[in-house]
C-alpha cells in the first residue's frame, strides 16, 4: 500500500511537474497547444480539449469528497465538454484543470494514511486508496493519448 505522500507525489508527477514515468506531464503537454489544435479531430479519436475536460471532470468531482462533501459526478457526463471556439476558452479550460489539480494535491496531502483503507463514498467504489490510484492511472492513460494526438497533429 502507498502512503499519502507517495500518492500525492505520483499525482503531481502525472499532472503538474513530473518527468519520471512518462518523461512528461499534463501541464507540459498542454502548455503549447493552441485552441485550434485542442479542438482538431483526428479520425475517431477524442480531441485534446475533450480529453482535458474529461480528466478534469473526475479530478474536480473528487475534490468535494476530499472536503467532506458528496460525490456528484456521473460517468455519462464525463465527455460533455463545452465547445471551445477561442484561445481564451481553451486557456480557461486548461487553467481550470491546473487549478483543480493543485487543489486535489493539496487536499490529498492532508488525508491521513489511515483513511486510505476506508470506503470511498460507497462500498461499490472501493477504498480511498483504490480511487486515488485509479485517478492517477486514468491520468497516465489519457496523457498517453494526448501525447500521441499531439504528434499526429504535427504531421497534418
Amino acid at each position: 500500500m502507498s502512503s499519502v505522500p507517495q500518492l500525492a507525489k505520483r499525482f503531481r508527477e502525472v499532472m503538474l511537474d513530473g518527468l519520471w514515468i512518462a518523461n512528461t506531464n499534463f501541464k507540459d503537454q498542454l502548455s503549447d497547444i493552441t485552441w485550434e489544435q485542442a479542438v482538431t479531430k483526428f479520425g475517431t479519436l477524442n480531441t485534446i480539449a475533450m480529453l482535458t475536460f474529461h480528466i478534469d471532470y473526475y479530478i474536480a468531482g473528487i475534490i468535494p469528497v476530499f472536503e467532506g462533501g458528496t460525490l456528484d459526478i456521473k460517468d455519462q457526463y464525463s465527455f460533455d465538454a463545452p465547445s471551445i471556439e477561442s484561445q481564451e476558452q481553451w486557456e480557461t479550460l486548461l487553467n481550470k484543470l491546473l487549478e483543480d489539480c493543485e487543489r486535489f494535491a493539496e487536499l490529498l496531502d492532508k488525508i491521513p494514511d489511515s483513511k486510505l483503507d476506508e470506503v470511498f463514498v460507497d462500498e461499490k467504489y472501493g477504498t480511498y486508496q483504490r480511487n486515488i490510484d485509479g485517478t492517477i492511472e486514468h491520468a497516465y492513460y489519457h496523457l498517453g493519448q494526448i501525447t500521441l494526438i499531439k504528434k499526429l497533429l504535427k504531421d497534418l
